[in-house]
């Protein structure tokens, strides 16, 4: 007898998959090229096949890590017959529920950010919307445009940066958007979506559902909820056109030249900066800006909005800016720093991206805390924590100037693990501490060579901290100017996600030893979020160590499939051509 979790999992989930894909394609090709009416048909196509329904919910319950949060209705998991009770009836439709208000701190300040949470059926319903609305949008979005993108991230940004400045220092307008998702004027993101009326008027019920916070319903006449699935792309809808608004607003080439001229234009999600030589042209740019922003009831956020100069000081500024958790700024180099050409502008310079001050404060502080409220834990337990927070970090910082850096980030680790361990033992010599917790060991360099390491915190025969100094310094490569996963060019992003600096080393090993795909379901991976779930082979409690070589990469349903499945403690990895 066939049960509904044998049915939703025998489902044929590589046949959906290729389905979607490739109606996403064809969306994506017909809005490169204009063709509004066969975009529509096409949407409208998608969210009514089944395989896209399936796919939607999947993700929502699934595949999503924030997929045990509740809405109001208080349902946080569903089980597979819920699951294909959801799918049959999953239509985007007019009614709906208000988002549940949830309040997280914001990092490095004593500000709180809202999340709204909308109910499962609500996700699923904005996931089958964004599947559709999204390659249309991929093909029409704006080339220096990179938060919530899929393929882009913040590395994409920093790169694009670093090119603008490479040959020459800048006048930056460093702007921030003063709460962009809660201020976003409703009609003119719908006039700017211009999609099809039925959807329209779906999106425009979830804008205006209302918010549920501390019991009472509060009305939403603008913004769009954070914490929702479609509120991303809304973001970018909502921002898209920026950068367009600026340059036009300056001559394409400096008079009397055929040097470009206007200024360039980097936007992650509501953060964005204008770089260009000439004063005059960064504070038109701030003007111009304002202006539009205007339009979409949006406002420059003044406390984080200024003009700086990434060479020198400017208007009591120092040099360099902050962006995306990073410093950008631009050093003196020449025979002597204080050289001076016959026009009084400095012999040479060099361009440096590294983590800003706060980003390490904040990262010390939290490896601090770990510390602190694990006085009485193992050194095991201990060494694992901290390995995950330090790995993360570092693998984010990798592609940059950073080495100084993650020496600093080591030494005062060193400091506080010291004071952890002698807390433990007061009357034992501080000899006898450093014996007990530090020893050498044998570790692999960042020239993939093994070598001795000296004072490494750990056990002698178990695992020991990882060092930020160890991790690989790599220069990111800028995503290509028009590529987009819908492209169908797989190759090209399955190569870069193997690269991607935020990629774990574990995880890079694993993904190239499988050949970039998933173990259980053959698929190559394609984005980050896919690489989200390492399962073991075999229990640990059959194996000595558990090392890679018991590891495999798997999809976040996929797992959750080998999991579920009677005698799955057993690879079904198998090598790809």
């Amino acid at each position: 007898m066939t049960t509904s979790a044998d049915e939703w999992k025998h489902l044929p989930w590589k046949s959906f998959e290729r389905q979607v894909f490739k109606l996403q394609k064809r969306i994506y090709r017909a809005s490169r090229r204009g063709d509004v009416t066969t975009v529509h048909h096409l949407q409208r196509f998608l969210m009514r096949s089944w395989a896209a329904k399936c796919l939607a919910v999947r993700k929502v319950t699934q595949d999503n890590r924030g997929k045990k949060t509740a809405g109001v209705d208080g349902v946080k998991s569903l089980i597979p017959s819920q699951r294909l009770d959801l799918a049959r009836h999953l239509t985007p439709h007019l009614r709906t529920r208000p988002v549940r208000r949830v309040w997280i701190p914001k990092p490095g300040t004593s500000e709180q950010r809202p999340l709204g949470i909308p109910t499962l059926d609500n996700r699923a319903a904005q996931t089958l919307a964004r599947l559709a609305l999204e390659p249309e949008w991929e093909a029409r979005f704006e080339p220096n445009s990179f938060g919530f993108r899929p393929g882009r991230s913040s590395h994409d940004a920093l790169e694009a940066i670093f090119n603008a400045l490479r040959y020459q220092p800048k006048y930056v307008l460093d702007a921030d958007i003063a709460a962009c998702f809660d201020r976003i004027a409703h009609s003119p993101l719908l006039n700017k979506l211009h999609t099809f009326p039925m959807l329209r008027r779906v999106i425009r019920t979830w804008l205006i559902a209302g918010v549920v916070d501390g019991g009472q319903l509060l009305a939403t006449d603008k913004g769009a909820p954070q914490g929702s699935a479609i509120s991303p792309l809304l973001a970018n809808v909502a921002l898209h056109g920026l950068e367009t608004s600026i340059q036009r607003a300056f001559p394409l080439q400096k008079p009397g030249t055929s040097i470009r001229w206007r200024p360039l234009v980097v936007r992650y999600a509501d953060d964005f900066v204008v770089l260009h030589e000439s004063l005059n042209y960064v504070e038109r740019s701030r003007d111009v800006a304002i202006r539009w922003l205007a339009e979409m009831g949006l406002e420059l956020k003044p406390s984080k909005t200024r003009i700086v100069h990434t060479l020198r000081p400017h208007a009591g500024q120092p040099a360099g800016f902050d962006f995306l958790g990073s410093t950008v700024r631009q050093f003196p180099v020449g025979r002597t720093h204080t050289g001076k050409n016959t026009v009084g502008k400095p012999l040479g310079f060099k361009t440096i991206i590294r983590p800003s001050t706060s980003a390490q404060q904040r990262h010390l502080t939290d490896l601090a805390d770990v510390i602190r409220h694990h006085q009485q834990s193992r050194r095991a337990d201990l060494v694992v924590l901290l390995n995950r927070k330090i790995g993360g970090w570092a693998n984010y910082y990798s592609a940059q100037v950073s080495k100084r850096v993650f020496n600093k980030m080591d030494r005062l680790v060193y400091e506080k693990l010291k004071r952890w361990a002698e807390r433990r033992h007061p009357t034992k010599s501080h000899g006898w501490v450093r014996r007990h917790y530090w020893h050498d060991a044998v570790q692999q360099d960042p020239e993939g060579y093994e070598r001795v390491q000296r004072w490494v915190f750990g056990q002698r025969d178990g695992s020991v901290l990882a060092l930020h100094a160890n991790t690989v310094i790599r220069r990111h490569t800028k995503v290509e100017k028009d590529r987009s996963p819908f492209d169908g060019d797989v190759l090209y992003w399955a190569t870069r996600l193997g690269r991607h600096p935020e990629l774990p080393n574990g995880k890079a090993i694993l993904l190239k030893r499988q050949c970039g795909r998933c173990a259980w379901c053959g698929r190559l991976f394609q984005t980050m979020d896919e690489l989200s779930e390492v399962d073991h082979i075999q229990p640990l409690a059959q194996q000595r160590a558990d090392g890679l070589a018991n590891r495999q990469l798997l999809h976040g349903h996929c797992h959750d499939a080998k999991t579920a499945d009677d005698g799955s403690n057993h690879s079904r990895s198998r090598r790809y051509p």
